[in-house]
């Protein structure tokens, strides 16, 4: 008779676990249970496996059964079979003669199109991982796969599902548009100069990691070193969905490099993100609130650069949706060598901003009536960056990492998932 393996091994999970501890423990109890079974000791072979580090066993039937269940709730939620079939009549239309003859309802319509093609193939990502897993898992009963094989699978399959619940989250007609980014230093002159640029850099490779197109809109140097503020347009697929957990004050703590003492020191720069809307939205702008200033842009830019006032500063004046008071929204755009397309820029940015203020005032609202349900103003102080600790942490969520290289080079997707799920607004 072939002898039966008792089999398991032990892979990285739980701190302060030893070898015995781990191993040998779990392997009493399986001799325990064979015993208890009354399956002689000649017909039991044992196996352990140890890995240095933390560890965890390889997955079971009821995660494989849990993230099937997961994929098929997304399914019927997201309603991909009505999509496939909605796909096929709207792809109809973009194929009309005359089609391109509106050129901005051409466009509404391909990006309706180009949204629809976004959930199904989310969908199918999550479908091929799912099936993969339980073929590895079916797999590696006839010995076919390593464990190896199948922990990868699961990985894989499990970061399909939690990456599309997260987009299913992002409901929101605004969390599909662009968005606009402002970074704005605060007090500390060229220690806060240098932190706001160490900010413009890691959403800039924030935006490269996901494939966002960026364009810088205006950016102001600071005086010694870094920048005083910067705004700029992230195109990309839900760019404003994810990015809106970035508004906030982000602190930093260091030794800063331009104190003679070589104190701690504490910098603060402000994030601002709002959704860039096109035509198609309809947002009502005064005219009489608006005035002009126009001023010489700076920088490299060829010979009209510092001769013709190309830049422009839009001052617009306005009752505030969420006070009730007047207030002054002040738009900068440097953005090309154009008087007549600065003025362009300006204005879409500014009909952003009154969009999201009607939205902010629609959350608020919505926020009263749910009762207990926590408030994020914005402006808050929302994350801490502590260089010498090795440490930062987001104060809404208590999501930390130690990490602080990898966040500053662009790594926050785990930051903004922690905000999405606890604030799925």
């Amino acid at each position: 008779m072939r002898p039966l393996w008792v089999h398991f091994r032990v892979q990285r999970y739980e701190k302060n676990l030893t070898y015995a501890n781990m191993g040998f423990g779990f392997l009493k109890k399986i001799k325990k249970m064979t015993n208890n079974l009354r399956i002689p000791n000649k017909f039991c072979n044992f196996a352990v496996d140890f890995n240095l580090g933390n560890y965890r066993l390889m997955i079971t039937i009821e995660q494989l059964k849990d993230v099937q269940q997961r994929a098929e709730k997304l399914k019927a939620y997201l309603q991909i079979d009505e999509k496939r079939i909605q796909l096929e009549e709207e792809e109809l239309h973009t194929q009309a003669p005359g089609f391109w003859d509106d050129a901005k309802a051409a466009e509404a319509q391909m990006r309706k199109v180009k949204s629809i093609k976004r959930w199904i193939e989310g969908y199918e990502g999550v479908h091929a991982a799912v099936e993969e897993l339980a073929l590895a898992f079916d797999y590696y009963k006839e010995e076919l796969v390593t464990e190896e094989e199948v922990d990868a699978a699961y990985a894989k399959a499990l970061s399909e599902v939690e990456d599309l619940e997260m987009k299913n989250m992002l409901s929101h007609e605004e969390d599909q548009m662009p968005a606009v980014l402002k970074i704005v230093s605060g007090a500390g002159g060229t220690e806060a100069q240098d932190w706001a640029e160490q900010l413009m850099r890691m959403y800039m490779r924030y935006c490269e990691k996901h494939d966002y197109k960026v364009t810088i809109e205006n950016l102001q140097e600071g005086d010694e070193a870094g920048i005083k503020t910067v705004t700029f347009n992230i195109e990309g697929d839900m760019a404003y969905g994810y990015l809106k957990s970035e508004n906030g004050v982000h602190r930093l703590v260091r030794v800063s490099p331009y104190n003679a003492q070589g104190k701690r020191m504490t910098s603060f720069a402000s994030v601002f993100v709002v959704p860039l809307i096109d035509d198609t939205i309809e947002v009502e702008v005064n005219p009489a609130g608006i005035s002009w200033d126009t001023f010489r842009s700076s920088g490299a830019g060829g010979q009209n650069v510092n001769k013709v006032e190309s830049g422009v500063r839009l001052h617009y004046k306005f009752v505030n949706p969420l006070t009730n008071q007047p207030d002054e929204i002040v738009i900068e755009n440097t953005e090309t060598r154009d008087q007549p397309k600065n003025r362009e820029n300006a204005l879409r940015h500014l009909r952003s901003q009154l969009y999201e203020l009607e939205m902010e005032k629609r959350r608020q609202a919505q926020a009263q009536v749910e009762a207990g349900k926590k408030k994020i103003e914005w402006g808050s102080q929302i994350r801490s960056y502590v260089f010498d600790d090795r440490r930062v942490k987001d104060h809404r969520t208590n999501y930390q990492t130690s990490n602080v290289n990898a966040v500053m080079d662009g790594d926050i997707d785990a930051f903004i998932k922690a905000y999405l799920m606890e604030f799925p607004e």
